[in-house]
């Protein structure tokens, strides 16, 4: 961006285009699946078709360095902002599943590309003493339209038949903005830099523990946020309680994020004084998952441990893009955030899938000790490293 208006405009640009298009994309997510319920598909279905859109970031995003090398960096922006437009347009077209599922693979796949390019270029194009707070800005504007999307469904109403063109308006302006964004000189390491698998690779050796902080991150945010239901359920909370402790955590990524993130610029040894936050984070981690055995007594304290694992493992995250993107530059960063991102995803995923069944068969020992386990794994390699 050689202008010097340009990086601004550029991240301006970015911030906006990357918060209507997931504003929409989070308001036509839930309206599908209820169509689908509405429709009579069996929950098996309406999971699957869920899973789909995952299942495309996972397939998507160790290739984003490639994409991006081949496309430009700008192009590729384009790309990943049109392809769910065009999505959206079809989801509201058609009630046909098949060709919902494949819109969905398609559209999950661009916002593969999109998290991992709007990451890195939001790191690479912020000075080294604006990076944290834009870093941190960027990541609780994501997590804000966890919650704008599904809200606008609510006040449009999910049966209205302009719930589904609301989200492709969203995800168009989306698409306009994206259009605004300033012409970004090619990556200086686009010829010499390994794209694709080799790319991911080299970067997951370049940065073990920073991944394994970021896989730490998603196994507690995103990961045990969703199964928080079923916890507050087998502490014996309402219903309504235990969905509550979602909200709880999701408070506490909007809380912390941004404020460690500003922190992370104030350092006199920024890479030291990053690596010593993640340290404290995920001792914060750990203790907050030692004090599980005394929920049982103190029920508001599960109110306490779901804020303190959003915040302190959404800040971890948090950091490591801001580290990474401090390191690195052109499609040697997109690498880099693209395991970050797949790291981050693993630990979501993992957490999902192994808590339920915790919580099922051994909810008193079994799951704290799983949890205690993955936030003493990274307490013990931020502190080796």
């Amino acid at each position: 961006m050689p202008a010097t208006r340009a990086p601004a405009l550029g991240l301006a640009a970015l911030f906006v285009s990357t918060f209507l298009e997931l504003v929409g994309y989070f308001m036509v997510t839930p309206w599908l699946l209820l169509q689908l319920k509405g429709a009579a598909v069996s929950s098996t279905v309406a999971g699957l078709f869920a899973a789909t859109g995952w299942a495309a970031i996972f397939l998507v995003t160790p290739f984003s360095s490639w994409v991006t090398r081949a496309l430009g960096r700008r192009p590729t922006l384009w790309l990943s902002a049109a392809v769910p437009a065009l999505a959206c347009c079809g989801f509201a077209l058609t009630r046909e599943l098949p060709v919902w599922f494949a819109l969905e693979l398609l559209a999950g796949a661009a916002s593969g590309l999109r998290w991992v390019l709007s990451e890195a270029l939001v790191a690479e194009f912020s000075t080294a003493r604006t990076r944290g707070r834009n870093v941190g800005l960027f990541e609780t504007m994501v997590g804000a339209t966890f919650v704008i999307g599904p809200a606008l469904l609510v006040w449009v109403g999910a049966d209205a038949p302009a719930a589904p063109w609301v989200a492709v308006g969203c995800v168009a302006a989306g698409l306009l903005v994206s259009l605004l964004i300033p012409p970004v000189p090619p990556a200086d390491d686009a010829p010499a830099a390994h794209v694709g698998l080799r790319g991911v690779w080299a970067a997951l050796r370049a940065h073990p523990v920073i991944m394994l902080a970021g896989f730490v991150g998603g196994f507690f945010e995103a990961g045990i946020t969703s199964v928080l239901p079923l916890y507050g359920l087998s502490l014996g909370l309402t219903a309504a309680a235990a969905a509550l402790l979602v909200s709880a955590s999701g408070l506490g990524s909007a809380v912390l994020m941004l404020p460690v993130g500003m922190l992370a610029d104030r350092f006199a040894d920024p890479a030291q004084g990053r690596r010593r936050l993640m340290r404290i984070l995920a001792t914060v981690t750990l203790a907050a998952t030692c004090a599980m055995p005394f929920v049982a007594q103190l029920g508001w304290l599960a109110w306490l441990l779901a804020f303190l694992w959003g915040g302190a493992a959404g800040s971890l995250y948090t950091l490591a893009m801001i580290d990474i993107g401090a390191r690195e530059q052109g499609i040697t960063l997109v690498n880099s955030t693209a395991v970050l991102v797949l790291s981050y995803t693993l630990g979501s995923t993992c957490a999902s899938a192994a808590s339920g069944w915790l919580l099922d068969h051994s909810p008193l020992l079994g799951f704290p000790l799983a949890l205690a386990g993955v936030a003493l794994a990274g307490c013990i390699a931020l502190r080796r490293s």
